[in-house]
């Protein structure tokens, strides 16, 4: 098959998958959206939002649309690497077998990830850099393809652990979960309180995902696409010769080279799954939010001013 006709057979999974995971959740287009470009992009995913937003349901629901494995962990204090990794035991013949832990899935749900202690984050690390775990001195490859998609509460901070910078740096997008529209509220309402039960269909295998993320990395980048994105990065950086007053005004810390990464990864995805052959610079300006306001750290200036990631982004694209 060709590129061309794989672009277009992507486009025609890309709605069929949005139509079946929309007989479950209701509204989050934009939600929706991002979760799915990550996963064609071979990228990671925080699902920020208060409780009760479906986040967990959502997830739940993209695994079963997709054809992969799927485990949730439930990220607590006590949570420890060997709970996730695996560990090893005594078999009968007295020899010591490696038991695989929940990480070794195609998609795992880490749930409330910034529950549990910096030990355990680090195993989660390894993992979602290298896609590989090691125990008792071994290393193991884990399944492909392989994402984390994880969710955290931004309201409730005790018995939490903010997740290291590090950390944050491989998750592709942080993505807000906001509040449904009371339309959307009423449709929530009525399917969740009566008895109908949806029976999803597998849309995608891990196979067909694995050529797709094969096939978005293929796709050509203009240089002045690669150049806004590149240059979007760069004003992030206080100290840098592009940086606006904007960013020396309000930002202490900028974004990483794995920022600009993304961007073009993002926007090859975002093009092709709306049937585009090559991505532009509006592609770039639709996934700069999420991937940017994770990367970028605030001053105590910005915070009383009223600046939130978001606007300073968005002015930033603006400049």
């Amino acid at each position: 098959m060709s590129d061309v006709a794989a672009i277009e057979q992507l486009v025609k999974d890309y709605k069929a998958l949005k139509n079946e995971i929309h007989q479950v959740i209701v509204g989050q287009e934009e939600v929706v959206d991002q979760v799915l470009i990550s996963i064609f992009s071979r990228g990671h995913c925080l699902l920020v939002g208060v409780p009760g937003l479906a986040k967990t349901l959502l997830v739940n629901t993209i695994a079963d649309t997709l054809g992969l494995s799927f485990n949730r962990v439930q990220f607590t204090p006590d949570l420890m690497p060997s709970d996730i990794v695996g560990s090893e035991i005594l078999d009968e013949s007295r020899q010591f077998k490696f038991i695989k832990g929940p990480l070794f899935s195609n998609i795992i749900l880490a749930d409330e990830i910034n529950r549990t202690p910096p030990k355990t984050q680090s195993a989660l690390l390894e993992a979602m850099q290298e896609r590989r775990v090691t125990a008792a001195g071994t290393t193991y490859t884990l399944p492909h393809p392989f994402f984390v998609l994880a969710t955290q509460n931004p309201i409730e901070q005790e018995g939490t652990y903010p997740l290291p910078e590090a950390q944050l740096d491989r998750f592709m997008f942080n993505i807000w979960v906001d509040y449904p529209s009371f339309v959307e509220e009423m449709a929530i309402v009525k399917s969740t309180t009566s008895d109908v039960k949806i029976q999803l269909n597998q849309i995608v295998s891990g196979e067909k995902i694995a050529e797709y993320q094969e096939l978005i990395r293929r796709i050509p980048v203009a240089d002045n696409v690669l150049e806004y994105a590149v240059k979007l990065v760069a004003k992030t950086r206080k100290d840098n010769p592009l940086a606006p007053q904007l960013t020396k005004d309000f930002i202490s810390w900028g974004a990483g080279p794995r920022a600009s990464q993304y961007l073009i990864v993002g926007a090859k995805c975002h093009a092709a799954l709306h049937g585009r052959f090559s991505p532009d610079i509006d592609d770039v300006k639709a996934v700069a939010l999420p991937i940017l306001r994770h990367r970028i750290v605030r001053n105590y200036r910005a915070e009383a001013e009223g600046y939130s990631n978001d606007k300073i982004i968005t002015e930033l694209m603006k400049s």
